[in-house]
């Protein structure tokens, strides 16, 4: 059962619908699950394809996505299920915007993901407008959630998620958890703010339990950490936990002391890039 004092939804990052199953097993509930191009190319039936010398056609693999998807959402119809777009540095927002529209119309409880880049931005701005639910993916900086804030504005509280990535920043040597506080504390200062903080890339326990002190509104993590938050009776730690880490503490900046028009802010940065570039990569695996 979903504990008492839970504020934070608990999402599952994984392209299984086996783990899903097992993960609502395990908790007794489920508020929603991210899917990305690496998490599909993970999934067993994707990876005994590849085993066998197989690949998909693009049209195939949409489908498979497509079928996935639909599982999913059939398991937790009452939450979220991210969906990720194809995008490179060449694709611009109008392509971006098709398939998301596509993807959006898979399943009742979609958020479509769309990378913090230039024209992913754009895409965004655009689907805010039209009502639909979206999920603004690899943030790494204040300017990036600052960005997103901004763009989406006039969205209902829910439909904009935003996904900043611990573990990939734990990598360079920042510290990941003190950006999902920086971006929560900025957010939380706008009475009408619109974005949900969604922590991603936790790769352990810590990173979970942090971000659960930090009141975040949504985490996501793999089935392993997952499963090891309810062997130990599913802690909810209070505002005083103390996260250990030697990493570098990234500096909190105020979102007022960005631009306020989005188109201006600066949202290039290396980890988004090679994030984007990984995604593709592991989409292209699939692809004949």
């Amino acid at each position: 059962m979903r504990p008492k004092d839970l504020k934070t939804k608990i999402f599952l990052d994984s392209g299984d619908p086996i783990e899903t199953k097992k993960i609502i097993k395990i908790l007794g509930f489920l508020d929603g699950q991210t899917t990305n191009p690496t998490l599909i190319a993970k999934n067993p039936k994707a990876v005994e394809m590849i085993k066998k010398g197989k690949k998909f056609t693009k049209k195939e693999i949409y489908a498979f996505y497509k079928d996935v998807i639909q599982e999913i959402s059939k398991l937790i119809p009452q939450g979220s299920v991210s969906v990720e777009v194809y995008a490179d540095f060449e694709t611009t927002s109008s392509q971006m915007l098709k398939e998301a529209e596509e993807m959006f119309s898979w399943i009742p409880n979609a958020h479509i993901k769309l990378p913090i880049i230039k024209e992913g931005l754009v895409a965004a701005h655009q689907a805010a407008q039209d009502g639909m639910r979206i999920n603004m993916t690899l943030c790494f900086t204040q300017e990036q959630a600052a960005a997103v804030f901004l763009a989406t504005k006039g969205a209902s509280k829910g439909a904009v998620l935003i996904s900043p990535f611990i573990g990939r920043l734990d990598d360079v040597g920042q510290n990941g958890i003190s950006l999902i506080s920086n971006i929560l504390k900025s957010y939380r200062k706008d009475k009408n703010n619109h974005v949900e903080v969604l922590a991603a890339s936790v790769r352990n326990l810590p990173h979970f339990l942090s971000s659960l002190s930090l009141e975040c509104d949504i985490i996501t993590a793999p089935f392993s950490v997952l499963s090891e938050w309810a062997e130990k009776g599913c802690p909810i730690p209070g505002s005083s936990y103390i996260y250990k880490t030697e990493l570098e503490t990234i500096p909190f900046i105020d979102l007022l002391n960005f631009p306020k028009d989005w188109r201006k802010t600066r949202l290039e940065n290396e980890l988004t890039k090679k994030g984007v570039e990984k995604f593709c990569a592991d989409w292209g695996v699939l692809i004949a």
